[in-house]
């Protein structure tokens, strides 16, 4: 990127003299050009226009101003022109240290000498007489760096006719030799077009960028003069599905994940690929890297960073990819630390007080480079002993305000309504409870949990089938999805599995009470199925049986969490719909408006999952209980379960058995559990979100045949239908898109689950997991009463603690996982948080601007009625002595681990 200059060289000028080195053009083109000027460096840019975008290229000013309309307008009237540079990290330093000009050598000095960093050229929105666009040409010159905003502006002049018309877009191409991040070009006449895009040089395509200003046009609407540059615009994102592509390109194509295996490196790395017949998933961005020579099915992994599309890819720029360089460090740098410390990976924590030193004295490493060190100040700690460092962990909040909540069978049952995992618990309406599976391969169908066993722990309150009848009864299930891996798991030796059932019954004061949890392994190694039931105890044996069974269950749900309810329907589900989104709805589409801000990040987060957290030998293999089979687990839940008509929470609350529909009731539900934090506050939000988009979609399709009649709406999405989630393709519960109504439910499950879904499974993993007693992410050590052996058995009874620990992750995964879960649930300084900040198209219309305003109150208002909750002594599950208030759909946060805001996008 450029530096200002402190001194004018003298070199250059000798040999390009200072004059005005273009001529204006044709008058018929109705092109100009701004005379070259000497560059120097100020503090501040007197022209520059503050955005009040948020950072998410699709946000806005609407400039509809006809050149034609200003008062002192005659035949020709000057129009001033300012661009604004974001610069990227290196060059801003530079510039500031070393206060020269460059970029990429002599030959953007030069570009910036004669005047021609840009060329732009203004599109009007009439043709001319002849059917042909009207446009003006001008060259943009360097002008700054402000310091105080870090942003560098260029400026130009454009002649503009009296008949030029309204102007509509503009082309630009990139002088330099390396792509430049554009934030906006602002033209004095009102006219603004807010960019938040990279532009790639010339010298990389020779194909001018286009940008439209800030009005909002449906299909049909678009003026004649853009029609064209509408549709090739889209055309040039869209690609043709060849070739490998390039860092500087903008394309958006889909493929199947078949890059998250490894064979060339190491056979045991291969793995299957995810989209198709055999393992349906969702679909990803295409990179087009050339196949694997071991593997013709599998991409190779060789060239890193996986491509992106350009206006994906914020890692140039200062602070805007915060959590994607901190988690790329953290896994490349800090967990190998980790690794040279321990000779056993496979140790498990000796003592409790052992779990306890992570957050009081930490863990000695060797010492890191300054700069890994400069990336983590609050966690890695230089000590006086230069040839080593500290990795110290804040205390979790849960071990914070109750160190022994984890033995708490409440606190256990409490999790399933307020905790990391909290949309995966069901109401039992069938008894009894039967697998889907064959019993010829995986044994007897009937649960062993029994009538009896539940009337035995129910009978002070209810009979069993009154429990039943007054849906009282609800279900952590994960007996039929986990079976299938049992003894695969088993088979790797270092790590066990059972498939899960847990009982737990609605107490009258509104709290959960477990009931009983059914463990079962199928015939394995000659031996028949396995299947036991355990329940509450008080008795010393029994009581550290029920421990041990929690901690498996725990373990299951931790899992589910991380690659379910976290990656699959949050960051993977989520990528066909910023694909289609770039692909099918223009730029001026409203809906695409609506949609980006909500796309912001994710699909670098992805890509990043896929290089180092999901992909063979990742971070998540290494510690969550499915080990190399997590991503297959994940594709079976796809598969079997996922289901984009259940996402909105309503319909996922409906879905579960938890909610009825009834239009007296709060949000129009009917909870059948009324003490649900995570269900409460998320109705808040969901409904805000809804009643947004609602104003929003009604604005701009004001008859439902719009709907039906916009060709990019429709194309949009039959592409997420048939191509992104096109292993679904064929399911009857896709929405049709006919009328306003299926629109505002389609775009509002979007934003829900980009925003306030993603938010409840992401940014409380440190402080509601990170306690390893109070949440293990693995079970290792199979149940002591499964065919021990006398002396296994002895073992058990004289130290059972010991059999605790060993059942718990590793100190090796117990580490990696909190130094995972400190990164995850950080908020990055620039976070975009829900009705955080307008966006400038909405200023510009009076009805979506008033909606806004509404959508942002609502918001704020959610801050006090969930500190009220939190505070209510009669909602148990949320207050009480030792519990962690529920404050994840709190709408803002600062930066920073705080277990509460509800960010715009997935960019962590």
């Amino acid at each position: 990127m450029l530096k200002p200059q402190l001194k004018q060289s003298h070199s250059l000028l000798n040999v390009f003299p200072i004059q005005k080195p273009f001529i204006h053009g044709d008058s018929a083109n109705h092109s100009s050009s701004s005379a070259y000027a000497l560059t120097i460096l100020r503090q501040h840019t007197s022209f520059a226009k503050k955005s009040t975008t948020t950072g998410a290229r699709s946000t806005s000013i609407a400039g509809n101003i006809k050149a034609i309309s200003i008062p002192f307008l005659t035949k020709e009237t000057t129009v001033k022109c300012v661009i604004t540079i974001l610069p990227t990290i290196g060059s801003t330093l530079d510039g500031i240290s070393n206060a020269g000009v460059s970029l990429g050598g002599v030959t953007d000095v030069v570009s910036d000498l004669l005047g021609r960093s840009f060329l732009l050229e203004l599109v009007s929105n009439d043709l001319d007489s002849n059917g042909n666009q009207k446009t003006l040409r001008a060259y943009a010159r360097y002008e700054a760096l402000d310091f105080d905003i870090s942003i560098y502006t260029y400026k130009c002049n454009f002649d503009v006719p009296e008949d030029f018309g309204e102007i509509g877009a503009v082309l630009v191409e990139n002088e330099y030799s390396k792509k430049m991040f554009f934030k906006n070009i602002v033209l004095n006449n009102g006219v603004t077009f807010t960019c938040e895009s990279w532009v790639h040089s010339k010298n990389d395509n020779p194909d001018k960028r286009i940008f439209f200003a800030d009005k909002s046009y449906l299909p049909s609407e678009t003026p004649n003069g853009l029609k064209s540059l509408r549709e090739h615009d889209m055309e040039s994102l869209r690609g043709n599905g060849e070739g490998e592509r390039k860092s500087f390109e903008r394309i958006y194509d889909y493929d199947v994940y078949n890059d998250l295996g490894a064979p060339d490196e190491e056979l045991s790395l291969a793995r299957p690929v995810l989209g198709g017949e055999k393992h349906p998933y969702p679909r990803r961005c295409r990179t087009g890297r050339k196949m694997s020579s071991i593997d013709p099915l599998t991409e190779t992994r060789t060239a890193l960073p996986f491509y992106i599309p350009a206006d994906e890819d914020f890692s140039e720029i200062k602070q805007a990819t915060f959590g994607a360089k901190t988690l790329y460090t953290a896994l490349h740098a800090v967990v190998p630390l980790l690794e040279s410390v321990f000779t056993d990976t496979t140790e498990g924590f000796p003592l409790f007080t052992d779990i306890d030193m992570l957050f009081n004295q930490g863990v000695n490493v060797p010492a890191p480079d300054d700069g890994i060190l400069s990336v983590f100040p609050a966690l890695l700690k230089k000590t006086d002993d230069t040839k080593n460092a500290v990795i110290q962990f804040e205390t979790p909040e849960t071990m914070d305000r109750d160190r022994f909540s984890w033995l708490s069978d409440e606190e256990f049952c409490r999790q399933m309504l307020a905790g990391l995992n909290p949309c995966s618990i069901q109401l039992v309406s069938e008894w009894p409870l039967m697998s889907k599976l064959d019993p010829e391969i995986y044994g007897p169908a009937e649960s062993a949990i029994t009538k009896e066993i539940v009337e035995k722990e129910i009978k002070d309150f209810m009979t069993f089938d009154e429990a039943l009848a007054q849906k009282k009864l609800f279900m952590l299930d994960y007996h039929d999805l986990l079976l299938p891996y049992v003894n695969k798991l088993r088979d790797l030796k270092t790590t066990t599995l059972y498939g899960s059932r847990t009982l737990m019954f609605l107490h009258p004061d509104g709290t959960l009470k477990p009931i009983a949890i059914e463990l079962t392994h199928p015939p394995y190694d000659g031996k028949p199925a396995w299947k036991h039931v355990y329940t509450p105890a008080q008795v010393a044996t029994d009581l550290w049986l029920w421990r041990l069974a929690k901690a498996h269950v725990l373990a299951h749900d931790a899992g589910y969490h991380q690659l379910i309810s976290h990656w699959l329907r949050t960051h993977c589900a989520i990528e066909p719909y910023i694909i289609a989104t770039n692909r099918h709805l223009s730029q001026m589409h409203p809906m695409s408006r609506l949609l980006l801000p909500h796309c912001r990040y994710t699909m670098q987060i992805n890509s990043l999952a896929r290089l180092i957290l999901i992909n063979a030998g990742g971070i998540l293999e290494k510690i969550f209980f499915p080990d190399e089979y997590s991503m297959q687990l994940s594709s079976d839940v796809y598969d079997q379960l996922w289901r984009f008509d259940h996402e909105a929470l309503p319909a996922d609350l409906i879905n579960r058995g938890i909610a009825v529909e009834d239009p007296t009731a709060p949000h129009g539900l009917k909870l059948a559990i009324e003490d649900y934090p995570y269900a409460n506050d998320g109705l808040l939000i969901y409904d805000a979100i809804k009643q947004w988009a609602t104003s929003y979609v009604n604005h701009y399709y004001p008859q439902a045949n719009l709907v039906e009649s916009d060709e990019e709406l429709q194309a949009w999405w039959n592409d997420i239908r048939t191509v992104g989630h096109g292993d679904k393709k064929d399911e009857p519960w896709w929405p049709q898109l006919k009328t306003q109504d299926d629109l505002i439910g389609i775009v509002s499950t979007i934003m829900w689950v980009t925003a306030g879904q993603h938010s409840a499974v992401n940014f409380g993993q440190y402080d509601l997991g990170g306690y390893i007693p109070y949440r293990p992410t693995v079970a290792r050590t199979n149940m002591p009463n499964e065919d021990p052996t006398d002396e296994e058995w002895k073992s058990f009874i004289d130290r059972p603690e010991d059999a605790l620990l060993k059942c718990f992750p590793s100190q090796l995964q117990g580490i990696q996982m909190l130094v995972l879960y400190d990164i995850l649930s950080s908020h990055s300084p620039d976070e975009e948080y829900i009705g955080g900040n307008t966006n400038a198209t909405w200023e510009a219309e009076p009805t979506i601007k008033a909606a806004f305003e509404e959508f942002r109150g609502r918001l704020n208002e959610l801050e006090a009625i969930i500190d009220s909750r939190n505070t209510d002594p009669n909602l148990k599950n949320r207050c009480g002595a030792g519990l962690v208030p529920y404050q994840l759909f709190k709408p803002y946060s600062e930066s920073g681990v705080t277990g509460r805001g509800v960010a715009n996008s997935i960019s962590i």
